[in-house]
């Protein structure tokens, strides 16, 4: 059931990045795109897969409501292509940096 949902979420993302191509999507739905697909192809979550359980269910909660997002802030008559998308290291730069700074923050509270 899970590889289900995670090939049902695969097969999503690759329509929105499909949709970013398309020049009649507006602004929002673009940044709401960028954003999940950072998100998704990103290799440093929110919640570290280390975690137990809470690691694997962020992917399976935090994507589906982003990619739900996307799909309602994309017009109706837009046509999905076939992409492939590949992981890239620089998408975890956003996600990296949200550690870095709640791990400023933890430490820098605890000192002060």
């Amino acid at each position: 059931m899970i590889k289900e949902k995670y090939k049902e979420i695969n097969k999503k993302i690759k329509m929105i990045y499909s949709a970013y191509k398309n020049p009649r999507v507006g602004f929002f739905a673009n940044f709401m795109i960028i954003l999940t697909l950072v998100y998704a192809l990103s290799p440093v979550d929110l919640i570290p897969d280390f975690i137990p359980v809470l690691g694997y269910l962020d992917d399976l909660i935090i994507l589906p409501i982003l990619i739900f997002i996307c799909f309602k802030l994309i017009p109706d008559d837009i046509e999905y292509e076939e992409v492939e998308l590949k992981g890239k290291w620089y998408y975890a730069l956003p996600i990296i940096a949200i550690w870095i700074l709640i791990i400023c923050l933890i430490v820098f509270k605890w000192i002060i």
